[in-house]
C-alpha cells in the first residue's frame, strides 16, 4: 500500500483493480466514516424529498450527505452485528461505487494494471486499498466479469440494482428498512 504524507494526514493512493483477487462488502461501515459523499442533483432531490432538507449539506457546487458529530454517515447504524445503510433502497452513486473509482484515463498511475476495457471502451479502474474486503492476488472470473462491469455499468450510468459490487443483505433488508423508516419518521 502506498501511503503520501500530506500537512500530517495519510493520503492512501488507490491501487489497480488487477491487484484484487475478490471484493466482498463486510458491512464493517468503514466506508461511511469521515468520507464526505457527494450527491448529485437527481440523488440529492429524492433524499430529500424522503428525508428532508437536514439529512444534507450544500457545497459550493454540489451537495452531500450530513455527517454526524463522530464523522459517520447520517444514515449508517447497526444491526446485529452489521453496519448498514439507512439508503439501501436509493443508495447514491458514490456510495455504491466504494471502495472503487472508474476513470475514463489512469488517474493514479498504473495504466496497463488498472486498464479495463468494457465494450470497446478502455476504463482505468482503482480501489481503496483501506477496504478491508478487499481480497488481494490475481483476479478471479466473477470478480473480472461479473463485479468490475458491474461498477463500470453503475458509474457510466447504464445500471442502479448492484448484485455483485454490494453486501449481501437477504437476511437484514426487511429489517434494515422499518428501522431507517422509525428513525428518520420525525422528520417526513
Amino acid at each position: 500500500m502506498r501511503n503520501v504524507w500530506l500537512h500530517r494526514r495519510v493520503i492512501i493512493i488507490p491501487i489497480p483493480w488487477s491487484y484484487v483477487k475478490s471484493w466482498n462488502c463486510t458491512g464493517c461501515g468503514l466506508c461511511c466514516n469521515q468520507y464526505n459523499v457527494v450527491l448529485g442533483f437527481n440523488e440529492w432531490v429524492n433524499i430529500v424529498r424522503t428525508y428532508g432538507v437536514g439529512v444534507t449539506e450544500p457545497g459550493i457546487s454540489t451537495f452531500y450527505l450530513r455527517m454526524k458529530g463522530d464523522g459517520t454517515c447520517v444514515f449508517l447504524y447497526k444491526l446485529l452485528d452489521k453496519w448498514l445503510c439507512g439508503l439501501q433502497h436509493m443508495k447514491p452513486r458514490a456510495c455504491k461505487l466504494w471502495p472503487f473509482k472508474i476513470h475514463d484515463k489512469p488517474k493514479f498511475g498504473s495504466p496497463n494494471e488498472a486498464s479495463y476495457t468494457y465494450g470497446e471502451k478502455k476504463f482505468f479502474v482503482y480501489v481503496d486499498p483501506s477496504c478491508i474486503g478487499i481480497q488481494w492476488g490475481t483476479p478471479a472470473q466473477e470478480f473480472t466479469y461479473k463485479t468490475v462491469p458491474e461498477l463500470i455499468e453503475i458509474a457510466l450510468g447504464l445500471r442502479e440494482k448492484q448484485c455483485y459490487s454490494t453486501a449481501d443483505l437477504s437476511n437484514f433488508y426487511p429489517y434494515s428498512v422499518e428501522l431507517v423508516r422509525r428513525k428518520w419518521q420525525w422528520l417526513i
